[in-house]
C-alpha cells in the first residue's frame, strides 16, 4: 500500500518513475505528485478533487516527459458512451477484484469511518447499508 503522505509532499517536478498510469479522484497536492512519477509518456485520469481543485505542481513533466492528462466527466458524458464503458468493465474486469477493495459498514459506523476517511486513513470504496445498524 502506498502512504498518501509520501504523494502530499511538495516535491520536485520530477520524482522517480513509478507509474505507467495514475487515475486519480483527489486532486490538489496528491495529483501533483502522481504526475511528477509518471513514466516518459505516462498517462493519468482524474475524475474527482476530494482534497483540492487547485494543482500546485508544474509543467515540467508534461514537457519533459510527455505525459497526459485526461478529465473524466461522468455528467455531461453521452449514454451511448457510458453504456460502452459499463459493457467493458463487465467483460474485462474481474468482480474478485472489486470486493477485494470494498466494504460494507452499517449506517451507525458512518460517522467513525468518514472521520478515518478525512485523516486520509481510508482505502478502497466503503457501502454503507442504511438497512443495519
Amino acid at each position: 500500500m502506498l502512504d498518501r503522505a509520501e504523494l502530499e509532499a511538495v516535491g520536485r517536478p520530477l520524482a522517480r518513475q513509478r507509474w505507467a498510469g495514475v487515475i486519480d479522484a483527489v486532486g490538489g497536492t496528491i495529483l501533483a505528485g502522481t504526475l511528477s512519477g509518471l513514466h516518459h509518456s505516462g498517462i493519468a485520469s482524474t475524475c474527482g478533487l476530494a482534497a483540492s481543485a487547485e494543482y500546485p505542481g508544474n509543467a515540467l513533466p508534461f514537457i519533459l516527459r510527455g505525459i497526459s492528462l485526461l478529465g473524466i466527466d461522468s455528467v455531461r458524458t453521452p449514454v451511448e458512451r457510458r453504456e460502452a464503458a459499463w459493457q467493458r468493465l463487465a467483460r474485462d474486469l474481474d468482480p474478485a477484484r472489486l470486493d477485494a477493495v470494498t466494504h460494507t459498514i452499517a449506517l451507525a459506523e458512518a460517522q467513525d469511518v468518514a472521520a478515518e476517511l478525512l485523516a486520509g486513513r481510508g482505502t478502497g470504496r466503503i457501502v454503507v447499508d442504511a438497512k443495519t445498524n
